[in-house]
């Protein structure tokens, strides 16, 4: 058993053929009237007043830090436990990632934000990780009070709200992936950014356009970074179907979380006032005894993970290796050891099988061989 994307074409499989002919027949493939309405319709969505599509999540991270105005110099916080992308967005643009741990749920621990600012801190991307939206009360008023930007990585949390408001729209800039694993997911790489800020919104759409405002009068140099009709278009569709998606992912986790019963693994949970739309379903498995980075943890991790494997089942691990130990960053010197909770994470977390079309049965076969994991 694996992730199955092509489950979620099935479903809506009329929807998607239609609108990729509508858009073949049109003779128009770059930045046209599809990508005009799903800029409406998604920021409608999140509830912002804008929102400029781009090629890619990644895209976005690093546009977001550019229209700011974050460079070198400055400095950028950001949870440990997060994918490289984010920290890339930071990083691309010369700043300086500043990690700080997570919670219990797995998002940046905002009662450890603070005692990581200096006077070279100019922003803190917030990631709402796995689909669960981040403690945005404590942040936001950490940026009022710091005079900080605010950019949120939205990639796995679609959907997701804080206190009822969508996550994407509280920071100055949200930035979305629609790579077609996400519950938003594109047939291809595609991104957007969200912003309330008119003037954000303008230069996002200069520098996704060869840093041009009219065609060959360049203001900056930007990059090639445009949401193509096509995959505006089948945007779109599943657009109209995100409320069901992400009640069927809610489903899923719930059953997931009523029939997993084993002592030897961890389950997820959800904080006050935060929803989840579940882009991973993420357990831990500790090890008794193991060091305070959970160094050890990883072999009954990986012993789980392999006796789900010789029962045909496939699992993910979110991720591996933090950004901090990773040979892409050895030159920010942050050692290993210095991030215990975010190391430990990395060495217990295994991400079960979640996908739209997941059937009971696939379920129930999961929750046995978990509960059967000795």
């Amino acid at each position: 058993m694996q992730g199955r994307m092509d489950r979620g074409y099935f479903r809506y499989q009329k929807e998607y053929e239609e609108k990729a002919l509508e858009v073949l027949r049109s003779g128009w493939y770059i930045l046209g009237k599809e990508v005009e309405k799903f800029e409406e319709e998604f920021a409608s969505y999140v509830g912002t007043k804008h929102s400029v599509g781009v090629a890619n999540g990644l895209d976005a991270l690093w546009l977001a830090f550019r229209v700011l105005g974050i460079g070198k110099g400055d400095e950028v916080i950001v949870q440990g436990n997060t994918y490289i992308a984010s920290v890339m967005g930071i990083t691309i643009n010369d700043a300086t990632p500043v990690f700080v741990e997570p919670d219990e749920y797995y998002q940046i621990d905002a009662d450890k934000i603070e005692e990581k600012i200096t006077d070279k801190t100019k922003a803190i991307l917030v990631v709402h990780l796995y689909g669960h939206a981040a403690n945005m009360d404590k942040i936001c008023a950490i940026c009022k009070k710091h005079n900080l930007k605010l950019v949120e990585d939205c990639a796995q949390s679609h959907g997701a709200k804080y206190n009822g408001k969508m996550t994407g729209s509280f920071g100055d800039i949200g930035c979305f992936s629609f790579y077609p694993s996400k519950n938003m997911g594109a047939y291809g790489d595609a991104g957007a950014i969200t912003t309330d800020d008119p003037e954000l919104a303008r230069l996002v759409k200069i520098y996704r356009n060869y840093g041009s405002e009219k065609r060959y009068y360049n203001m900056v140099v930007g990059a090639n970074s445009r949401l193509d009709e096509l995959q505006a278009g089948l945007l779109r569709v599943k657009l109209t179907h995100m409320d069901e998606i992400t009640k069927e992912r809610e489903e899923l986790a719930n059953y997931y979380t009523a029939g997993i019963d084993n002592p030897k693994v961890i389950k997820p949970s959800v904080s006050d006032n935060a929803t989840c739309v579940w882009h991973q379903f993420v357990l831990r498995v500790p090890t008794e005894g193991a060091g305070e980075n959970g160094k050890e943890a990883s072999s009954e991790r990986d012993r789980l993970r392999q006796y789900l494997e010789d029962n045909g089942i496939m699992t993910l691990i979110h991720y591996p290796i933090p950004p901090h130990m990773a040979q892409a960053y050895e030159y920010l010197s942050v050692p290993a050891g210095s991030l215990p909770i975010t190391e430990r994470f990395a060495n217990e977390v295994i991400s079960l099988p979640m996908y739209t079309g997941l059937t009971k049965d696939e379920q129930d076969r999961v929750i046995a061989c978990v509960n059967s994991f000795k």
